[in-house]
């Protein structure tokens, strides 16, 4: 499989190279991309653009330990326009990339697992 939205080499130097800090990484990472969308999804109909600005800065750290740096870019962006609340437009359209993006990364995350223990 080509790898579009994770990157194999930081995630590796991330880990150190080790199977069980990448496991861990990659189950808290699995964790946080779900629950970072429902409370996007939730300020963003609250329209408590501050609060999703903040979320945006959290999940930009997330996305970041997982190589996408693309994402990471644009998380910066929205974390900048929702806390000073301009650009409003734009918003549901960031979250549905971080949506799209990070379900992405999670299937090709899981081919990864796959192959590293089939290596084993």
């Amino acid at each position: 499989m080509d790898y579009k939205y994770i990157n194999t080499e930081y995630l590796d130097s991330v880990s150190g190279g080790d199977s069980e800090t990448f496991f861990e990484i990659v189950a808290i990472f699995k964790e946080q991309v779900a629950e970072f969308h429902n409370e996007m999804i939730s300020l963003l109909s609250m329209k408590d653009y501050y609060n999703l600005g903040l979320l945006a800065h959290k999940a930009k750290s997330s996305v970041a330990i997982m190589g996408m740096s693309n994402l990471a870019v644009m998380l910066k962006t929205f974390e900048l326009q929702a806390k000073e609340g301009k650009e409003a437009e734009k918003y549901e359209s960031y979250v549905s990339k971080f949506r799209n993006d990070t379900s992405e990364a999670l299937k090709e995350l899981d081919d990864l697992i796959s192959n590293m223990q089939k290596k084993g």
